[in-house]
């Protein structure tokens, strides 16, 4: 038998010189330096040099075992098969004669039962993936990279701890920079600064305890204990990308308060400076010296810096004599200082901060006094005993604030820290320069409207909002404060009233958009019930309209129409759409949700529905209302604000063609047979508007816009109480107010050529909404005067929505795009007599359903 017969029969015959390793396939026999030919032939890698060192990671690659070369030359071969035993026995016998020949068996310690995988060498393929390999050659240098980093890391934060300045420097510092702001106008002409800064320092000795103890409660119960930085409070931020904010020691807050390069900005940057700053203060100062220099720096409201400043402002007398109440007082304002500060003007405020001093001011100081053995705070008995302190009245000092100026300051001190995020205590003292969109004209204009069409003699709680807003833009351009910023709250900006027969264009841009058409026909007949409606809907003196299209139900605000389509296109789609166009999103939850929200059960502001107009006049498309136009740092830098895509852009809440077709329908409005045509101007200025009362004329409203503005005018008083006018028997938004928004706006399109607002784009399809049978004939009795011509539903027929619960939060801050919570509900009414269905109505839609009178707004 020939030799490769032999092998073929035999499944190979062992060499004398070596282990039986299978079969050699061609038969090549191994070279006494490597593997035998047609291995290598099959591309297996080289094994590696010495001289790789600590870079060189290659790994060797597997060889197949000697059974599975074997088997698979056998099975080419066409050679028997052994049995389990034999083979195995062979198998070891192999591997023992190869152990010999190579070098040694494997150690015992070694373990495993495998054989020793030989060196790979080089040129010869590498089994593993792509992935493994690339980790394989990264790891050592990127170890190596992180820990350069880390070191350096370490370093760098001990350097600028060692460079910081000490609290003697940041002190010094602190003082020299502070400077009043400086606010414009338009034109950028000075209108006012924020006011002379009056710091006063005093010692620990001159603080008292009471005052002490009222921060502490408020501020951190921990402090006598804890070190300079709050961990806790620190990881959120890391965890938030410094957007969370909160949860800083009070040696953090001074070290914010102390070093100008701490911005109030919520970065990585000032976190980590604000945290290295606060370990050296912390080391560097007692705890009596921390809370001295905190009190001496912080910001109290009333333009006063330190504690000091505060007592006299808020108490008239030196910090020394405050008691245990007025401490708390002091403790309870530091954390909204610009909302507290004039608290009287506003009762809910007042309300805000008294439950704020009570529950968690004087709660403070009980935890306090049980987890320090007395030596911190007051026993539950004795604070039981305080009552709330009063304050002396608010008195700014040295800067003119009369008129409008005080209410500007205000407002742009609340849109820097909801647009910017600089605080109130930045600007006052920081020297910035912001510029406004405020035109003084029309400032003074929007307080003359008033004053030109009521008498003297009106009620002293009446309110008298009026925002103008550019609708291309967003622009603040006038606002109607109040009487005097430091008892009277922002009767425009701020202040809220049920809007009334004025939220149906949202209602009208709603159905527009779900392809129901101006020419849609409903059954303006008078009273109705209506799903999800407990009683009867009635029209303004209970008058049926018989079939009536959109555009005529707009006209004559006919109310059943208008809960008609509140049905058919959904109460919430409503409300999306007022939300898309501009009103607060907070004022959408003081009423609840249901189709009576077409007759205006949301209390708004003056602010909320010029901004939601002007979405009419800017063809749908949402401008953010705001006034501040530029702010400057000290440093010459323009800051961004939060809003400027939105800016750039706008937001669109409905389409062109629903626009233009809404205002086709409101321009019916303030026609010479409208309910609005008190509005009407003069040189045939195209005007489109809606008026608006609410259930017993506790507000009334016109609001309305030419191309270039966007006006509204609301009159209302505390309380929910029913408007009073000497001389006016019935008070409406088609007369009295939209007799005031003529004045103002007359005033205000002076100088602006005409324009004419796009034709009617015909939007959707002509559909009926026609009942089977009809509710009621139509009324035989003659129409009532234009003025007269809206609607109203009695109170005791519908069901009153209701207002949420007042908030126990810390307040935020109101302004053009913020909104805040929202006041008590009122009782519901009619207009007219309380209680007489059917009462006088106002031309502009007596907004039955149940509606509530307006609440107190928040600042």
């Amino acid at each position: 038998m020939s030799t490769e017969r032999r092998r073929n029969a035999g499944g190979g015959r062992r060499r004398a010189s070596g282990p039986d390793d299978g079969l050699r396939g061609s038969g090549g026999r191994r070279r006494a330096d490597g593997p035998p030919r047609d291995e290598r032939a099959g591309g297996r890698r080289a094994a590696p040099s010495d001289d790789g060192g600590f870079w060189d990671d290659e790994r060797p690659t597997r060889r197949r075992s000697a059974e599975s070369r074997s088997g698979g030359a056998r099975s080419e071969g066409g050679g028997r098969r052994r049995a389990p035993d034999e083979r195995r026995g062979r198998e070891r016998g192999r591997e023992s004669e190869h152990g010999a020949r190579s070098g040694g068996s494997r150690r015992a310690q070694g373990g495993g039962g495998g054989r020793r995988r030989p060196p790979s060498r080089r040129g010869e393929p590498d089994d593993r993936g792509p992935v493994k390999r690339f980790f394989a050659k990264v790891w050592k240098p990127v170890l190596i990279t992180f820990g350069v980093l880390f070191l350096g890391g370490i370093a760098a934060l001990v350097i600028s701890y060692y460079s910081m300045d000490s609290a003697e420097d940041m002190d010094a510092q602190a003082a020299a920079d502070a400077e009043a702001s400086v606010i414009t106008d338009a034109g950028g002409e000075k209108l006012i600064t924020t006011g002379e800064i009056n710091r006063q320092k005093v010692t620990r000795k001159e603080i008292p305890d009471s005052v002490v103890n009222g921060v502490l409660g408020t501020e951190q119960r921990t402090f006598p204990s804890d070190g300079g930085i709050s961990i806790t409070g620190t990881m959120r931020a890391v965890l938030s990308g410094g957007s969370a904010g909160g949860g800083s020691t009070i040696t953090q807050q001074m070290a914010r308060n102390y070093y100008d390069g701490l911005s109030q900005e919520q970065t990585y940057t000032r976190k980590l400076k604000e945290i290295l700053i606060s370990i050296k203060l912390g080391n560097e100062l007692s705890k009596d010296q921390i809370i001295t220099q905190y009190l001496n720096t912080i910001y109290f409201g009333r333009n006063a810096y330190g504690v000091q400043a505060a007592a006299q402002a808020y108490f008239g007398k030196d910090v020394k004599d405050l008691d245990d109440a007025e401490g708390a007082f002091i403790g309870a304002i530091i954390q909204q200082p610009g909302n507290f500060e004039n608290y009287e003007a506003d009762e809910r405020m007042k309300e805000i901060l008294e439950e704020r001093w009570r529950k968690d001011t004087l709660t403070g100081l009980n935890v306090m006094y049980e987890e320090y053995d007395g030596e911190y705070g007051l026993p539950k008995e004795k604070t039981d005993e305080l009552e709330f302190p009063e304050t002396i009245p608010y008195n700014v000092g040295g800067e003119d604030y009369s008129g409008y100026k005080g209410y500007v300051r205000d407002a742009v001190l609340a849109e820097a820290q909801n647009r910017y995020g600089v605080s109130a205590e930045q600007i006052t003292k920081g020297g910035y320069e912001i510029q406004t969109s405020l035109e003084p004209k029309l400032m003074e204009a929007a307080t003359k409207a008033f004053t030109s069409v009521l008498p003297e003699n009106m009620p002293e709680d009446t309110n008298y909002g009026l925002t103008a807003i550019v609708p291309e833009t967003g622009e603040i351009k006038a606002f109607n404060g109040g009487s005097d910023f430091t008892t009277d709250a922002n009767n425009s900006l701020t202040e809220q009233a049920q809007a009334g027969s004025a939220f149906k264009p949202y209602v009208l841009a709603t159905g527009l958009t779900n392809n129901i058409s101006l020419n849609s026909t409903f059954d303006g007949n008078s009273p109705q019930r209506f799903d999800g409606i407990e009683g009867e809907i009635q029209n303004d003196s209970n008058k049926s309209w018989g079939e009536v299209d959109l555009i005529e139900s707009t006209k004559h605000s006919v109310n059943t129409s208008f809960v008609e389509l509140t049905e058919q296109v959904g109460a919430q789609a409503v409300k999306d759409t007022a939300a898309a166009a501009g009103v607060g999103e907070t004022q959408l939850e003081t009423a609840d949700l249901g189709p009576n929200i077409a007759l205006g059960t949301y209390q708004v502001r003056a602010l909320d529905q010029a901004a939601g107009y002007a979405t009419f006049a800017n063809g749908g498309v949402h401008m953010p209302a705001h006034m501040i136009t530029k702010l400057v740092n000290p440093k010459g830098e323009e800051l961004t604000p939060n809003d400027a895509d939105k800016l750039e852009s706008g937001t669109r809440a409905f389409s062109a063609e629903v626009a233009a077709d809404a205002t086709f329908a409101m321009q019916q409005v303030v026609s010479p047979d409208g309910g609005g045509k008190e509005a009407i101007l003069s040189g045939g200025r195209p005007v489109a508007g809606k008026t608006g009362t609410s259930n017993n004329a506790v507000s009334a409203w016109f609001a309305g816009y030419t191309p270039q503005m966007s006006a509204a005018v609301g009159l209302f008083r505390d309380g929910g109480k029913q408007l009073e006018i000497p001389g006016v028997q019935d008070v409406y938004g088609g007369t009295t107010s939209a007799k005031i928004w003529k004045v103002f706006m007359e005033e205000a399109m002076k100088g602006v050529p005409v324009e004419q607002f796009p034709p009617r784009a015909g939007v959707g399809d002509d559909q009926s909404f026609l009942p089977a049978t009809p509710s009621a004939p139509p009324s035989q009795e003659p129409s009532a005067p234009p003025e007269t011509q809206e609607s109203s539903t009695p109170p005791e027929t519908s069901a009153p929505p209701s207002s949420p619960p007042p908030s126990t939060e810390t307040p935020c801050v109101p302004f053009p795009g913020n909104d805040c919570e929202t006041g008590e509900p009122g009782e519901p009414g009619e207009p007219g007599e309380p209680g007489d269905p059917g009462g006088p109505g106002d031309g502009d839609g007596g907004d039955g359903g149940g509606g509530w009178p307006f609440g107190r707004r928040d600042e």
